[in-house]
């Protein structure tokens, strides 16, 4: 299948692609070729406030129409989706690097949501109770808070897309997004997929550019009364000096240095599998990514030679039949090598991997050899810096306690995994890890889209998306009290 992206990729705001009003434009560069794909629209303040006033001017007439109605409509964006899926997962490809088999794997993640959200049109749940006072009724609605920011991370563009603006436009807000400086099209193309599936103008705009020139003046615009942020925790803890200086509503999704514990009970070969996906799949670029493996000392060593012997194994590139592609950018890329660098001076060991990928079929974008890493303590830099890519940590422990004591030994709290067959210790793990997501002999990532996801600690700020539970970020709970008089039945 061919695919031309616009050689310029602009703000998409009332329903319209439009240039910059600064005339300014930086380059996208695919990560597996070093080509530029395309300019970008370098938005500011300005772009913005253009945005803003849009989704402002459109959200009344949306809050006005019923949620079922909406829904409808949602629906019909979802269909959209669906029969331009493997348009959506070649331009996910083209610009992050992923096979097309993951980006199309991705993709249907994304439509799965949309098609769970459309739903919630019919389940926009209230509640009705009992009141303490005789002739009264007591109940509960939902109603829409107004415009939503949304800024979106580009490891997963269209899920991610998706994640936010369909729970966000469902409960009857509109929204602006920021796309994601990596992820351009994807946002765009998402954008030219709603409208043309019916979506009003003005109900989803895009604003591209870079973080501290677009997306810090959406998180101050005072007419954006709720930000919903996926990124790094120092990006998120600026997000919410803004925005709380405001009393912004705030829902931040943030990092993870995720543990999977290998207990001495465990089946090593899977485990081993899925410490290779947690840790390598979409090169390490999940916030649920696996990057600390604390293994029982009583199978240490044979878990080892079995990881790195799979290890040697896998196949980098942007094939199907590859097991994970480039990191987004050289700066990713350069930020990772100096913290193995300096890791590696502190006196950690790099068991495999470490180094930047340069042979023919690499030199030209940015690949970082899957990488495993031993000698590091809980009080690291490595071990405690989320570094976003294909690194993985080993830890021995003497047994469960230790092991549970190092998972959440840890300034994050995202997700957790423990590989074992006693039913005490999953079940015990489950309770006590300090994260948002338990996982039994599985990975650290794959929760599903009607299951809320967020963490502890600097993971988050407490809030979950998705799942029913994304609703209560987008609407405002009222009470509805009812009195009636007696006499007049």
């Amino acid at each position: 299948m061919t695919l031309d992206l616009p050689p310029r990729i602009g703000n998409c705001i009332d329903g319209r692609t439009v240039e910059p009003l600064g005339g300014e434009w930086f380059p996208k560069i695919n990560p597996a070729t070093g080509e530029r794909l395309a300019d970008v629209a370098r938005s500011r303040a300005a772009d913005v406030g253009r945005a803003v006033s849009s989704a402002a001017a459109a959200q009344p007439a949306w809050a006005d129409t019923t949620p079922v109605a909406r829904g409808e409509l949602l629906r019909a964006v979802a269909h959209a989706m669906q029969l331009r899926r493997e348009e959506i997962a070649r331009v996910v490809a083209l610009e992050t690097g992923k096979s097309t088999k993951d980006a199309l794997g991705e993709t249907s993640g994304a439509i799965a949501l949309a098609g769970f959200y459309a739903g919630e049109g019919q389940r926009l749940y209230g509640r009705t109770t009992t009141s303490g006072v005789e002739g009264r009724q007591a109940m509960t609605i939902r109603e829409p808070i107004g415009v939503a920011g949304l800024i979106a991370a580009a490891n997963t563009p269209i899920a991610n897309v998706a994640w936010k603006l369909f729970p966000a436009l469902v409960c009857g807000n509109a929204a602006v997004l920021k796309a994601a400086e990596d992820a351009p099209a994807t946002a765009w193309l998402a954008h030219e997929i709603a409208r043309d599936a019916g979506l009003p103008p003005g109900l989803f705009n895009v604003v591209q550019g870079l973080g501290e020139e677009a997306g810090a003046p959406l998180v101050a615009h005072p007419d954006v009364p709720v930000v919903s942020f996926t990124g790094s925790t120092s990006v998120g803890r600026e997000i919410a000096g803004i925005a709380g200086r405001r009393l912004a509503k705030i829902s931040l999704e943030l990092g993870g240095k995720n543990p999977l514990v290998v207990c001495d009970d465990a089946d090593l070969d899977l485990a081993a599998k899925w410490v290779l996906l947690s840790a390598f799949s979409n090169a390490g670029q999940r916030c649920a990514s696996g990057t600390r493996i604390i293994v029982f000392d009583a199978v240490y060593e044979p878990f080892r030679a079995l990881l790195l012997e799979r290890t040697a194994a896998l196949r980098v590139g942007t094939g199907d039949g590859d097991d994970f592609g480039p990191v987004i950018n050289l700066r990713q890329l350069d930020r990772m090598l100096k913290a193995l660098e300096a890791a590696r001076a502190r006196g950690a060991r790099i068991l495999a991997g470490g180094a930047r990928l340069t042979g023919p079929a690499h030199q030209a974008g940015f690949y970082l050899a899957p990488t495993l890493v031993e000698g590091t303590d809980a009080g690291d830099d490595l071990s405690t810096t989320e570094l976003f890519g294909p690194i993985a940590c080993l830890y021995r422990a003497k047994g469960f306690d230790e092991a549970l004591a190092l998972a959440n030994d840890s300034p994050y709290g995202l997700t957790a995994c423990i590989h074992t067959r006693s039913v005490h210790r999953a079940m015990t793990f489950a309770r006590k890890v300090a994260a948002g997501v338990a996982v039994v002999n599985a990975g650290t990532f794959g929760s599903e889209p009607h299951m809320p996801f967020g963490g502890v600690k600097q993971s988050g700020n407490g809030s979950r998306e998705p799942g029913t539970e994304a609703l209560d970020i987008y609407s405002n709970v009222k009470d509805v009290y009812i009195s009636t008089d007696p006499a007049r039945t």
